[in-house]
């Protein structure tokens, strides 16, 4: 059967073996240029190298062939048929896998739930997907807790998931864009031997790396890409290391690497001694002025708990000296510039521009009097990017529109800018093409030479031998081995990392333990509920202290009662806020269709009138859900700014209906409403079930997978192949449903329609969601959370009342539950990501 949207016609490309071919593929945005007639084909069981400077269009090719960007120009064709139009959804069903360079892995999902929402539900069926999943990880080396989050593993895990997501479709074309970036050298042999393997099953391989040692370990054929341009290609065996350089940049590069420190100074200029923090132990070492020190070893050993103690972002016993000064922690991290491996995380700035990435750390160097001097900053921006040869469309550039070497170079000078006092380098130059490597080498041993220390971590032996004057060797925190002068050679500095007695655990893994399972928990969405609950117990004892008749069953059900209706619109504010928005409109909602339902809904209406008002008040809550959603995701309004807009819309809508309360409900409409089992609302227990149901979605089903998805990180939600827009614009629709059911209890509680009633619900909606443990942040939340936060509010509500308390009690303990949710909720947040 043909797959959608490629029409059938046969070409030579099946004969000659080719699985996808690229003719004149063409891509703009908007007045750039990013690909201008390239055409390259890919065969079968073969490993096609792509090179080229960060820049050069390699990732937007990819996008293309993935579905993610359509090509400006020129034409798809897959095995031997022309795709009309790719997309990310035709792309998997076509059998087209990518492993992105930044891992399309989402921090607010476990690594089950990673798994489940971007691969295929047929993976997973006829066996439990917890079996399926252990699998999927066994082929890439992963030993990981299912329910550990996203954001508690480490870059390297992060992108052994991203390539056991693409191995477990068993692809026809796999795509790997710089997959070794983070590995250490025990998981890159493993990912090519899984590469080797699928190749030998008959996949095409496109493999975009800027190393060219692993070229020849990996590739069969390679294809240059500079300025958007085909510059050449060639079957690897067959052309050589300095050609390629030379088609990558354009030029010949005499040496890989500046002469190092020749004078041999004996001045030192940056030591540590006993240093002992997180995964480090004693370590000492001293760099004299002019040198460059490197730090080496298996990863997981404490190379990076050394480089942030360095850097002054952990604390740590022991002594550290700049130019004959100690330093404490505060004025080492005023000295020092960090350069974090991981710059999303930690190197950039991702709502600031270009400039102001560059510039941020290092404004009081263009100031006077306090008052920044834009020209000079210019001038420093312009400078320092010229020297590192930064590709920007403006400096007034969003910082991500930027490819990610260039986002590299752009954390780099700002460490040139600030001046510093040493410079902490971990692994500078990841993900960053041959020719901008030379350009930081060059730059690094330029600042060492002016006397300023650089320190430097890289996985990279090759890179430790040709950059640094002293390497030191780390195993388990502790110093293996230190090589200076002609001892600082890769064979050294491998040998020392391996033979060393112990290692530390490996980085792709991590058994879980009886406090490991714990902690997952403590962390989960739906650790709010369990104190929360104990709160509510409690405080109702303590009433029932004061005055026994709070626990009767009259008081009880008036309680759960008042509850529902806000139960129901704090479960359509979770969804709002799991997406990463918010519905300012649910409280004039709530009033509004009650004010709809007072025309219909009356004593002496006919069965079929009062259905019609029921069928109303969905079919309004649908539309005001539906224009939620279009003006967020296609009017480009924020969440705010929408839902504020529909606020005063449909509050003003009510008070056009009826200028004062009016049209009372029908009485046997609402005592069917209020139906009591015991000391329980019918309807209460509707709400718990629902409530059963819809936590059930948000954590088993692809729907409530994708939810989280979007608002974890819409980015990466995308790239996956989750409808984005579909996604939340169905969200607000279902947030509007919810807020109707809720509107329903609140009509047969005032039993009037009245146009002030229903506005308070949407502060008291966002409160119970809060105090419930659902994230402002998107991503995480808890339906069953939401609902014992409305019940709490409800219950300070009734015992305010029932210790004779003002109403101002009222609202100083709901601000108290507020400011105390927010503070457990933030401490939560900060530990995990720890």
């Amino acid at each position: 059967m043909a797959a959608p949207n490629v029409a059938i016609k046969t070409t030579a490309s099946t004969a000659r073996g080719i699985t996808i071919e690229l003719n004149g593929i063409s891509k703009n945005f908007s007045a750039v240029k990013a690909l201008t007639d390239v055409s390259v084909a890919f065969e079968v069981g073969e490993v096609h190298a792509i090179l080229g400077e960060n820049g050069a269009g390699k990732s937007t090719l990819m996008n293309i062939i993935s579905g993610t960007f359509p090509p400006s120009a020129g034409e798809i064709i897959f095995e031997g048929r022309p795709v009309n139009r790719m997309t990310p959804d035709l792309a998997a069903s076509l059998g087209i896998a990518i492993c992105f360079q930044h891992p399309a892995i989402l921090g607010d999902l476990t690594v089950l739930e990673n798994l489940r929402v971007a691969l295929p539900s047929a993976l997973f069926e006829g066996r439990p997907a917890q079996v399926v999943a252990k699998e999927m990880l066994e082929l890439v080396g992963l030993d990981l807790p299912l329910g550990l989050r996203g954001d508690d593993l480490t870059v390297a895990q992060k992108h052994l998931l991203e390539i056991a997501k693409a191995l477990a479709l068993k692809p026809k074309v796999l795509i790997l864009d710089e997959p070794t970036a983070s590995l250490d050298q025990e998981s890159t042999d493993m990912l090519f031997d899984r590469v080797r393997e699928v190749t030998r099953s008959g996949t095409s391989v496109i493999y975009i790396t800027h190393r060219l040692a692993e070229l020849r370990l990996i590739a069969d054929r390679v294809t240059v890409l500079r300025d958007g341009c085909v510059r050449g290609a060639a079957r690897v065996r067959e052309i050589s290391d300095a050609d390629l350089v030379k088609m990558i940049i354009g030029r010949t590069l005499d040496a890989a690497f500046p002469p190092k420190d020749a004078i041999g100074a004996q001045t030192v200029a940056f030591s540590a001694e006993g240093l002992r923090a997180d995964g480090v132990h004693g370590v000492s070492f001293d760099v004299a002025r002019g040198q460059i020190l490197g730090i080496a070893g298996v990863a997981g050993n404490g190379q990076p708990e050394l480089m942030r103690v360095l850097a002054g972002l952990d604390p740590a016993e022991g002594h550290i000296r700049l130019q004959d000064a100690v330093l404490d922690q505060k004025t080492l991290l005023e000295a020092a510039a960090f350069m974090p491996s991981d710059r999303h995380l930690e190197g950039i700035a991702s709502g600031l521009t270009v400039r102001e990435n560059a510039t941020f750390s290092a404004l009081d160097k263009f100031a006077s009097a306090g008052i920044v001097s834009h020209r000079r900053e210019l001038e420093g921006v312009r400078s320092i990017f010229s020297e590192l040869a930064v590709k920007t469309p403006g400096l007034d550039a969003p910082i991500l529109s930027l490819s990610g070497g260039n986002q590299q170079k752009v954390v780099m000078a700002r460490a040139m800018l600030s001046q510093p006092g040493l410079i902490i380098a971990d692994e500078p130059t990841q993900g960053v093409d041959v020719g901008a490597r030379f350009e930081i080498y060059r730059i690094l041993r330029s600042v060492a030479a002016s006397g300023t220390p650089v320190v430097v971590n890289s996985s990279d032996a090759v890179e430790l031998e040709g950059l640094c004057d002293k390497v030191i060797v780390l195993s388990r925190g502790h110093v293996v081995a230190t090589l200076t002068g002609d001892d600082v050679t890769e064979e050294t500095i491998v040998a020392a990392a391996v033979q060393a007695d112990t290692h530390g655990d490996h980085a792709t893994s991590e058994k879980p333990s009886g406090f490991g399972r714990l902690r997952q928990f403590l962390q989960s969405d739906n650790a709010p509920a369990v104190p929360l609950a104990i709160v509510i117990a409690l405080l109702g004892l303590y009433v029932y202290g004061q005055n026994e008749n709070f626990l009767l069953a009259y008081n009880v059900y008036n309680i759960l009662l008042l509850a529902t209706a806000l139960g129901f619109i704090a479960l359509g504010q979770t969804i709002a806020l799991v997406m990463g928005g918010i519905d300012l409109s649910v409280g004039p909602l709530a009033g509004f269709l009650v004010v709809c339902a007072s025309f219909f809904v009356n004593d002496g209406q006919s069965t079929a009138m009062i259905i019609a008002g029921f069928a109303l008040m969905l079919s309004g809550a649908v539309a005001v859900g539906l224009v939620n959603g279009i003006l967020i995701r296609f009017g480009n309004f924020t969440p705010i700014a929408a839902t504020l807009s529909m606020y005063i819309a449909v509050q003003g809508c009510s008070f056009l209906l009826r200028d004062y309360p009016d049209g009372y409900i029908n009485t046997t409409v609402s005592e069917w409403i209020n139906w009591q089992w015991g000391p329980f609302p019918v309807a209460f227990l509707v709400l718990i079930t629902l409530v059963c149901f819809a936590e059930y979605c948000l954590r088993g089903t692809r729907l409530g997978w994708r939810l989280r998805a979007v608002g974890s990180n819409e980015a990466t939600a995308r790239r996956i192949g989750t409808p984005v827009n579909a996604t939340f614009v169905g969200g607000y629709v279902a947030c509007s449903l919810l807020t109707a059911l809720g509107a329903i209890m609140l009509m047969t509680q005032i039993g009037v329609g009245d146009p002030r009633q229903g506005v308070s619900y949407t502060l008291a909606s966002i409160t119970a969601v809060v105090l419930g443990g659902t994230s402002l942040g998107g991503g995480r939340g808890t339906f069953i959370g939401s609902v014992l936060g409305a019940v709490l509010l409800t219950e300070v509500l009734s015992a305010v009342t029932f210790l004779g308390l003002s109403q101002t009690y009222q609202y100083l303990f709901q601000g108290i539950l507020i400011v105390l949710a927010a503070l457990i909720y933030a401490l939560t947040r900060r530990r995990s990501l720890a």
